[in-house]
Formats: C-alpha cells, structure tokens, sequence
C-alpha cells in the first residue's frame, strides 16, 4: 500500500485515499499517515510514511519508480 501511495502522490505529501480502510487504520496506527476517515479523496503521508512510501516503491520498481509510470 505504502509503495502505491508514492504512485498516486501529490501536493509533496498527499495520495489517494480509495483503499480499503482496515489497511488505512493500521497505516494511521504505525504512524505513516494521518488520520485516514475524512471527507477528502486523499490522504496525508507523515514524513515516516513518505520515506516509507518511497523505500518501497524503490524497491518494488526500481530508482526513480515513481516517474516511471
């Protein structure tokens, strides 16, 4: 979840929040992401999360995955 967050990122720390929300409770609970049931379609990633998110998405898809969409 945390590599596809860096996918959908905008606004430097704010992702797309369709996901489903047991996952975004325990994201919320480890500290990668503020709270996650708001009325706005997107998410804020804590700075945790946001080095997380991008740890993975490295990992999972090579540097500068992001960009490679």
């Amino acid at each position: 979840m945390l590599a596809l967050f860096q996918l959908t990122l905008h606004e430097g720390n704010r992702a797309w929040n369709g996901f489903d929300f047991d996952v975004m409770d325990r994201l919320y609970e480890r500290g990668y992401i503020l709270v996650p049931k708001n009325k706005s379609r997107s998410v804020v990633l804590t700075p945790k999360g946001l080095a997380r998110s991008k740890e993975l998405c490295e990992k999972l898809y090579g540097p500068g995955g992001r960009n490679q969409r």
